[in-house]
């Protein structure tokens, strides 16, 4: 057993904060690092499918005291406005990221895990030996580094990953709400570029979250615009603006989101969550996936810190890649197949005339971008 044994995480979202709480219970000692401070809002959808309800709970998190709003069932509508409902094969819940990582922030610090607001500015690997420098040129050591930086961070662009090279056309928007809302209910609508999905989160607010091509966002002055002309085209959507009440001074924004492939290990650091790879926001299940590569990967690491038998840090990095892409490559490349679907007008119409003939297959496509419940 490795006594010394020291785990550095880089950003403190989901994966981030699941993985510090993970290993400090199992005794590993674990230093985070996260630029900014809680509690704060993410641009984010807010939904999590109850898939990693057995995994929160062996790390006793209980997701009571942050009073989740429990999700059933499932709404998508066409450009048009045609619908289609259905059942949400597992269920999920729905909690606000400004709430749920706060609540995790806490729980790492009673754990023990020393936390420090700064940013990442550079990572080298040297002797075995992560040298981690921040912003506020502090330098850490470790044994280890898990990069859950999020969708993409000048510390990227420092390690000259590939995806971080390309431009990308997409742009995420979003707010909180007060709305008549059905509270079981997340519902997903379709309008000329884009996709915004509502569910509702803590406190009887509706996260809208909609994912937008730039080039079609940038013929509009401002978000209110762009809502205006072109989401509101869609019935749901102008039947639901007519009525909200905004709750943010303003929405939040984030640009450059990218969905191509990225590596599960870069320059020996373990990348988690949207570090790791990006689901289209369309499936809904960003939040599980983080949450469970923090699983997979804390697994191995506390396997090796408590075994006799030490394996080469080779073998825990090939063992991470493979646990990876057997769980999350197949869900990335559905949602890369809907996603061209939904984008287009004629293939929308042709997937609601189907849906509508065979409703049963809407649970079943569900079922391709998200997992079975975590065993732990």
């Amino acid at each position: 057993m490795n006594e010394n044994l020291h785990v550095l995480i880089i950003g403190g979202g989901l994966a981030g904060l699941t993985s510090a709480i993970h290993l400090a219970k199992a005794g590993v000692l674990v230093t985070l690092i996260e630029k900014d401070t809680y509690p704060k809002h993410k641009v984010c959808g807010e939904y999590i499918s109850n898939e990693v309800l057995p995994y929160l709970d062996f790390l006793d998190i209980n997701l009571e005291q942050i009073r989740p709003v429990n999700i059933s069932n499932f709404i998508i509508t066409t450009q048009k406005g045609n619908c289609i409902q259905s059942t949400l094969p597992l269920g999920g819940f729905g909690i606000s990221r400004y709430t749920l990582d706060y609540y995790l922030w806490e729980k790492a610090k009673e754990l023990g895990v020393r936390l420090l607001n700064d940013e990442v500015i550079d990572v080298q690997y040297q002797n075995d030996i992560f040298f981690i420098k921040t912003n506020n040129n502090a330098v850490h050591t470790s044994n280890y580094v898990i990069g859950a930086h999020g969708k993409r961070t000048t510390l990227d662009k420092t390690l000259k990953r590939d995806f971080i090279l390309k431009k990308s056309p997409w742009l995420a928007v979003k707010a909180h709400y007060r709305a008549d809302f059905d509270d079981d209910t997340v519902s997903l609508h379709n309008f000329r570029g884009g996709y915004c999905g509502l569910s509702m989160v803590e406190d009887q607010k509706v996260n809208v979250c909609y994912l937008v091509t730039y080039d079609s966002f940038k013929k509009y002055k401002n978000i209110d615009a762009f809502q205006n002309k072109i989401m509101r085209q869609n019935p749901y959507l102008d039947t639901f603006f007519n009525t909200a009440e905004l709750l943010f001074d303003k929405p939040i924004t984030i640009s450059q989101i990218n969905f191509d492939k990225k590596k599960p290990v870069e320059n020996h650091i373990f990348m988690t969550g949207d570090a790791a790879g990006l689901i289209h926001p369309l499936c809904g299940n960003g939040m599980a996936m983080a949450i469970q590569s923090a699983q997979l990967l804390c697994e191995l690491l506390i396997e090796n810190h408590h075994t006799t038998i030490v394996r080469s840090r080779k073998k825990i990095e090939g063992l991470y890649i493979q646990k990876w892409n057997s769980t999350f490559s197949k869900r990335l490349y559905m949602s890369r197949v809907l996603q061209k679907i939904l984008l287009n007008g004629n293939l929308q119409q042709i997937s609601y005339a189907v849906a509508n003939a065979v409703p049963s297959i809407v649970p079943k496509i569900i079922k391709q971008t998200h997992g079975e419940p975590l065993v732990c």
